[in-house]
């Protein structure tokens, strides 16, 4: 169950001529979450010596053949479910066939005529309330190629095969993006979808996650196509909008020159911010596509894809709306603490049972932002669930003020240990006798005479009071029982 959303205004180009928009498509190749690659048991790790990942059939030694690894056909099952796409019961690999040194085979086994997940569709939230529904044409298996190396000796290139087989989901898009935001949107909202399903972990430094962005231009509201141009394996959001926003601009400037766009293979350079010229646009007959005569159709059990669609757990935006009504937090917060799993676990170990608004706050903006402060990952957090909800329980039965609570929380972060001892041996509860309160505010009282008379004209004044009584009571006292009385002696 996803949330309505109000649909973007499309980004528009001016040029010369007028108004432009793009029209914009992805193919997003994501690393199965497997330890064992597509076709072979070699190891997927990350970071091994070269070479060392690899079998026979990774390195195409003669008479070896490809066994399908059944856990990566489940995962790609499992992420087309997640994106509410068909799944097709029978489909097929395929030899796409191509020279390069780090392709041992001389070809690549992939999907290209009868993929196994068919069309769906994800939401994709530009901004709070605002998004579009990007559709997915269909996913399909297939293997990587290994990884030529330039840098390693000076009048040779080195070939390492550790990547070579690794299974690989590519998620291809219509072309249903207006503008580079919504392109960066678009991936990051299916890395979410995949690592809460756990079929990728969308890490895009290690390569894990890359992604092809087809690129094309049209006049406002002219409708079809323009000739697109593809640009090649982006692993960062970040250059994927700098591609994009040059690559527009670029064709724009061809047309308004009198030119024509040619469909072609582009590569972006991050140091001048321009894309380049890789190769022109092959078409699938330039591969010879045909069907793999080593692997018969893969034909699925209708049973055994319901049992993964069972299995699936929770998955973002039905999270994010339920987090929204069981907890009374804003959907802004709930995008944020939903925007990984863990995150979104956390919250609610310390939410459950308390007040989920103070437990958002203190989430978010305490936890949080020490972690963004310190460059610390969720799992490395000093002060655990269990430890915040303890010292939040404090806060709401009002043993602590909330400014207390943070000088608690930051030595819970620097000291561990518990709240409530650390507010027993520090002497941390708040002050809530009123003889006691009574006394201070006394002597605040007598040392502003001249704020007295002001705030008794003025009663926004008395905040100073209430202030000066707060620090004089070294931040302890009740704040609800101090303004109570200053206000009453006030006569307010």
């Amino acid at each position: 169950m996803t949330m309505e959303k109000t649909k973007p205004v499309d980004k528009h180009y001016r040029g010369a001529s007028g108004m432009w928009e793009a029209v914009i498509g992805l193919e997003v190749h994501a690393q199965v979450a497997s330890n064992a690659k597509l076709f072979s048991t070699a190891s997927t790790e990350f970071g091994a010596e070269p070479n060392m990942n690899v079998d026979l059939v990774d390195a195409a030694m003669p008479g070896m053949l490809p066994v399908l690894n059944t856990y990566c056909v489940e995962q790609a099952v499992r992420t087309g479910l997640g994106v509410g796409a068909e799944i097709n019961l029978r489909s097929q690999f395929d030899r796409k066939n191509y020279f390069y040194p780090d392709l041992p085979q001389g070809y690549q086994i992939s999907q290209l005529y009868h993929p196994i997940v068919g069309e769906g569709e994800i939401l994709v939230e530009i901004e709070p309330g605002v998004g579009r529904t990007v559709r997915i044409e269909h996913i399909h298996l297939e293997q990587d190629a290994g990884k030529s190396l330039h840098d390693m000796h000076p009048g040779l290139s080195m070939v390492d095969l550790n990547r070579s087989g690794i299974a690989l989901m590519e998620i291809v898009t219509y072309p249903d993006i207006r503008s580079p935001e919504e392109a960066a949107a678009t991936i990051l909202k299916l890395r979410q979808i995949m690592r809460y399903l756990g079929t990728c972990d969308g890490n895009m430094q290690n390569g894990n996650l890359r992604a092809d962005v087809n690129v094309s231009v049209r006049p406002v509201e002219t409708g079809g196509y323009g000739t697109r141009c593809e640009i090649k394996n982006m692993n960062s959001t970040r250059f994927i909008q700098q591609a994009i926003t040059c690559e527009v601009e670029r064709q724009i400037g061809v047309i308004e020159d009198g030119g024509c766009v040619v469909q072609e293979t582009r590569l972006f350079d991050p140091d001048t911010g321009s894309t380049r010229s890789m190769r022109s646009k092959e078409e699938a007959h330039d591969y010879r596509y045909f069907p793999c005569p080593d692997l018969l159709p893969l034909v699925l059990e209708k049973d055994w894809v319901e049992t993964i669609r069972k299995a699936l757990p929770e998955l973002p935006d039905a999270r994010k709306e339920r987090l929204v009504t069981e907890y009374g937090i804003t959907a802004y917060d709930a995008a944020v603490l939903t925007a990984e799993q863990e995150s979104a676990d956390f919250f609610e170990s310390v939410a459950r049972g308390r007040q989920g608004k103070l437990a958002a706050n203190w989430v978010i903006n305490e936890l949080f932002g020490r972690l963004n402060r310190e460059s610390l990952d969720l799992d490395e957090a000093p002060v655990s669930a269990d430890q915040l909800g303890e010292l939040l329980d404090h806060v709401i039965d009002r043993t602590i003020s909330s400014k207390i609570a943070k000088d608690v929380f930051n030595r819970l972060w620097t000291e561990g240990g518990c709240a409530g001892d650390i507010v027993r041996d520090h002497n941390l509860a708040q002050v809530t006798d009123i003889d006691s309160i009574r006394a201070l505010v006394d002597t605040v009282f007598a040392q502003n005479p001249e704020q007295v008379r002001k705030a008794q004209k003025n009663p926004r004044v008395a905040g100073f009071l209430v202030g000066q009584t707060l620090k004089a009571s070294g931040g302890k006292a009740n704040p609800e029982v101090v303004n109570s009385i200053i206000l009453e002696r006030l006569g307010l």
